[in-house]
């Protein structure tokens, strides 16, 4: 009986593991030019294991097919970042689509670039949050529209790229194709990052989810834009897009890189020599320190990783703009959303105009700069007239929402330098004005980019003068 009950045991150990196994097959292939000559040291990864080609350009990877859905490279600067129609695409393949059953190929085919160089453009969308026919007519006929005019006149000079930053649409499944088809052919090549409001919110993420689970909340997303976790090589820059949504069951997630993401991001860092650049796309912030709540929860954790880098972050989600000089080698954009309060109005929670970044890349060099849907990038704040602001009646306020501590904010009165601007804290008038006139739930926002001034008696004229984190002076004139 004891010799029965060992090989029982013993059976349903070897059919357990026969089964784990069925789960694992080995991608291989070849990362090669058009002329089919192999391209060695490029980094391709499953979501969990990383390797390099071998100098014929080969390589090989034993995936499990439970938590990896993609095999991707990590494009090098020297050659093209593939795309179809404008969106990013041919860096990557799903594996549940590659022939084979153990054993699988792919091969990845890149273009060498012609004319190197390191000075490109770089547009950064947030928030689009697509709801319903309303909103995808502002976003086409408002955000893209003017995204195309810029792009235009910027392909003429360098090559241009962008990203969005998550929420591309509000938990409808129905818009998914209509956004793909209206983010193509814009003249750059668009990569996407995912957002809490992109995921099938009633069903937990791929790691939260049973082995083996057949649908989970990012599916979606990734049956249109590929892997979550990505990067890429332009010029003198390594990009990066990581997913820091975790979402669970029940309609809930946390903002937040899970441990497997974490190890994601060590990995492909590795790779990449301390010193360099990074940029680095994600959904939530990290490190707003006004109206931090909704932050990640384990930013610290980031922080060790990028230890030794110079990081820009790329990120959306709280409907405001806020720049954060975290430290001399990193800064975090959290940018105002392209939708702004959701599509109610043309400004954000915090004032800030419904718009998208725009950044000027030379090397190491960066300069970013917003752009306001529908007017000049010479329009960097918003003045409000004495007696416009309703909780400073005495006051001329002005908005200056991509403001920093290294910007100044100053008022010149007939023609007197009277120094800075006093900041505060408050509610913007125009934000307020939209949920007052809609009848909305909205929720509240306090921004600490407001600024203040008290013209004296008998004054004619006030000028304010911002001077942003690169030293560029922005003017606004009242006449009173």
């Amino acid at each position: 009986m004891k010799r029965f009950y060992l090989w029982l045991i013993l059976g349903l150990m070897s059919s357990t593991s026969m089964v784990a196994q069925n789960y694992k097959v080995t991608v291989m292939g070849k990362v090669c030019n058009q002329l089919g000559h192999g391209i060695p040291d490029v980094v391709v990864n499953d979501g969990e294991n990383f390797v390099k080609t071998d100098m014929k350009g080969e390589y090989r990877i034993v995936a499990d097919t439970t938590k990896s859905k993609f095999v991707a490279i990590s494009t090098p600067a020297e050659y093209m970042l593939p795309h179809k129609d404008g969106i990013a695409s041919g860096f990557y393949a799903a594996i549940n689509k590659l022939k084979g059953k153990s054993v699988r190929t792919h091969n990845f085919i890149l273009n060498k670039r012609e004319n190197e160089s390191d000075k490109f453009y770089y547009i950064a969308i947030s928030d689009p949050q697509i709801n319903d026919e309303h909103d995808y007519k502002r976003w086409c006929d408002e955000t893209v529209k003017d995204m195309k005019s810029e792009i235009s006149r910027m392909n003429k000079e360098h090559e241009v790229i962008g990203i969005t930053l998550g929420d591309l649409v509000f938990s409808k499944r129905n818009i998914w194709e209509p956004f793909k088809k209206s983010i193509e052919n814009t003249g750059m090549t668009t990569f996407m990052c995912i957002g809490n409001h992109d995921m099938i919110k009633s069903i937990p993420s791929l790691e939260n989810s049973p082995k083996g689970a057949k649908i989970y909340s990012e599916m979606d997303f990734m049956n249109y834009f590929g892997p979550t976790d990505y990067s890429f090589n332009i010029g003198k820059i390594h990009v990066v897009t990581i997913n820091n949504i975790n979402n669970m069951e029940h309609n809930k997630y946390v903002e937040m890189l899970t441990p497997s993401k974490l190890e994601w991001l060590r990995k492909d860092l590795s790779y990449i020599p301390k010193g360099s650049m990074i940029f680095l796309n994600m959904h939530a912030a990290g490190w707003n320190k006004w109206y931090p709540y909704a932050n990640m929860h384990n930013t610290p954790m980031l922080d060790k990783l990028l230890e030794g880098y110079d990081v820009h972050v790329f990120c959306g989600h709280s409907h405001f703009f806020q720049d954060v000089d975290v430290n001399e080698h990193l800064y975090q954009h959290n940018i105002g959303a392209a939708g702004g309060a959701w599509w109610w109005g043309d400004v954000n929670r915090c004032g800030a105009p419904n718009g998208y970044m725009i950044v000027d890349v030379d090397g190491s060099k960066v300069r970013c700069i917003y752009k306001a849907t529908g007017k000049s990038t010479e329009y960097q704040m918003h003045v409000y007239k004495k007696g416009e602001f309703s909780t400073q009646k005495d006051f001329i306020v002005a908005n200056v929402w991509d403001y920093d501590d290294k910007c100044s904010v100053e008022w010149i009165q007939d023609g007197v330098n009277k120094g800075k601007m006093e900041q505060f804290k408050d509610k913007d008038e125009e934000y307020s004005r939209i949920k007052n006139e809609h009848h909305v739930n909205l929720p509240e926002c306090y921004t600490t980019h407001l600024f203040r001034l008290r013209p004296e008696q008998g004054a004619k004229k006030i000028e304010i003068i911002f001077t942003n984190h690169y030293g560029e002076k922005y003017k606004e004139s009242i006449v009173l």
